[in-house]
């Protein structure tokens, strides 16, 4: 019978299971298919073709471990499998007490982009059959197929543009609250975002997927994929994905299949931006001059000038990426292209993981030690960014072009984009890293008054240590933020980025404070493994933190003279 678990925290969570032992022996998989493989890649899994197949698999085998650990703004359960050889349980000090590298792998944040949903359950069938025994001796795996579960119950054939199938439809980019998860990880708005977080509080994996699929410039690439882009992402982490982890992957893609892939992107100057948000686009953090947009699948433009730029998206960590990155973890975005057939999207990210999950297995020791050179980086007294914009690299790239032709989605005869054997080597200039534009000196520590609730409960959702102050600290032993610029933006309820929230902008500069601290004020030292983040969020000049958020607008009115933080260096 079906393990069917669910991870209840408190003080302490709750595990139930029975050893692995007491689980059912292996039975025959052969006829267990995805919604996509039993339609011919007409249709894609719903939620309960998801969690049916999961515990189909938990049935059939003694490594794979069916679980909830979350609930969707519409009260779905949230399902994971957890996949491992040798577990005394799925509890998080189960899953540590391996010493094995944890790897989370998610999918379906944007319910639309449906290939990593089915490539997720595809990798559990594999386990369940008994292959990559070589993988389970270095690391045990969190898998989540349908993140958005909500977003994905909403099909209809019209929500991906001209994206090629499945032509029976698919769900939506917003969840059930109507905001995109993917730029949630910071504000924690959604009960998925939260879920998220305190999953990985309670399991902090090393290893972070997400796969998504790219519907941007008409590209020659199959996938394209991405690490943490924050510039305060650990260089001990992005050294080694950047030398060593994407070259092998890329190499290994092309050597066994014949397929392109590279770094996320999209062409500057003529190009259509793609469903993520890509930095440079108007009203985007770093943006440069707008530029009239291509027509996706338009041929490709002759002879530019001046050269085209291959433009990642941003650095802000309320995406996924930027935010396991800023959690000193190894973040991997894959983009299937959207334009290649749903079948080929799915081979291009079950490749991906495939390779990388290959590389991972070679390095495990090394992962975890980045992992933990990161956590124990001592950032106090060192400049770090707030906010920060694209840079153009010294080095031209050479980046290959595709062409697309119209294709005829048989139920409704709307036109999709189809991608063409074609390729076409084209120079351009590389812009797929960020610097600062503005930037803060890391204090030891913050302190955030009583009365900043709505931050103090955030700062606890992402797991940030935090202690109460007994005593006050007198104001010449602390300084404090002098406002010189309070500037806030309009609020668009219809974006299901921003939703309601005016981002607001605080510029100054740190004073001797005229104020003490009060006790009962919250410290937030910068000497935790969490620092990076906490920095980012609490920063009064951060892009991205309690300020932009508007976490503090109740204490910051037009008349504010200081931010409600104060710092000792």
């Amino acid at each position: 019978m079906f393990r069917r678990l669910t991870l209840i925290t408190a003080a302490v969570l709750v595990f139930t299971a029975s050893p692995r032992a007491q689980k059912p022996a292996v039975t025959p998989l052969a006829d267990l298919k995805t919604t996509a493989e039993a339609t011919d890649y007409k249709s894609t899994s719903t939620y309960d073709d998801v969690v049916k197949f999961m515990k189909a698999v938990d049935d059939a085998s003694p490594i794979i471990y069916y679980s909830t650990y979350g609930t969707t703004y519409e009260g779905r359960p949230m399902p994971i499998a957890f996949v491992g050889t040798g577990l005394k349980g799925i509890t998080p000090a189960a899953i540590k007490a391996t010493g094995k590298l944890r790897v989370h792998i998610q999918a379906n944040i944007h319910a639309g982009e449906v290939e990593g949903k089915e490539s997720a359950q595809i990798l559990l069938r594999e386990f369940a059959m008994g292959q990559h025994k070589d993988w389970l001796q270095t690391m045990v795996f969190l898998i989540t197929p349908i993140f958005n579960a909500d977003g994905n119950e909403k099909f209809a054939m019209n929500n991906r543009g001209p994206q090629n199938g499945p032509i029976n439809g698919q769900g939506t980019r917003a969840a059930g609250l109507g905001l995109n998860i993917n730029r949630d990880f910071m504000k924690l708005e959604t009960p998925e975002a939260k879920a998220f977080v305190k999953l990985w509080n309670e399991y902090d994996p090393h290893v972070g997927f997400d796969l998504h699929t790219s519907d941007g410039s008409t590209t020659g690439y199959y996938l394209t994929y991405s690490p943490g882009l924050n510039p305060n992402t650990s260089t001990a982490i992005l050294d080694l994905q950047k030398n060593d982890l994407f070259p092998f992957v890329t190499k290994e893609i092309k050597g066994k299949h014949g397929w392109d892939t590279f770094y996320y992107g999209n062409i500057s100057g003529g190009a259509r931006g793609g469903g993520r948000g890509r930095a440079g686009a108007p009203g985007a953090p770093g943006a440069a001059a707008a530029t009239e947009p291509q027509v996706v699948g338009a041929p490709i433009p002759a002879a530019p000038a001046p050269p085209m730029a291959w433009r990642t998206f941003e650095h802000v960590p309320r995406f996924h990426n930027n935010y396991v990155g800023m959690r000193n973890r190894f973040a991997m975005l894959s983009e299937a292209y959207a334009y290649a057939t749903f079948k080929d999207r799915i081979l291009a990210t079950n490749y991906f993981l495939e390779e990388s999950l290959t590389w991972f297995n070679a390095n495990a020791a090394k992962v975890k030690a980045a992992c933990a050179k990161a956590d124990a980086e001592m950032l106090v007294g060192k400049t770090l960014a707030t906010r920060a914009a694209i840079t153009r690299g010294p080095d031209m790239l050479e980046i290959l072009l595709g062409e697309v032709e119209d294709e005829i989605n048989p139920n409704n005869g709307a036109k999709m984009n189809r991608r063409k054997d074609v390729t076409k080597p084209v120079q351009m200039y590389d812009e797929r890293w960020f610097a600062p534009t503005v930037t803060d000196v890391a204090a030891a520590e913050y302190y955030i008054p009583a009365t900043a609730t709505k931050t103090i409960a955030l700062l606890n959702l992402h797991g940030v240590k935090m202690r109460k102050l007994t005593a006050a600290i007198p104001a010449a032993r602390v300084e404090e933020f002098a406002i010189t610029a309070n500037t806030q933006a309009r609020a668009n309820p219809a974006s299901i980025d921003t939703g309601t929230h005016g981002l607001r902008s605080l510029e100054g500069a740190w004073q001797t404070s005229t104020t003490a601290v009060p006790a009962g004020s919250y410290a937030v030292s910068m000497t935790q493994p969490l620092a990076r983040l906490a920095f980012y969020l609490i920063a009064p000049t951060s892009d991205d933190g309690v300020v932009a958020w508007n976490f503090e607008d109740d204490l910051l009115g037009a008349s504010a003279k200081t931010a409600p933080i104060w710092r000792r260096k």
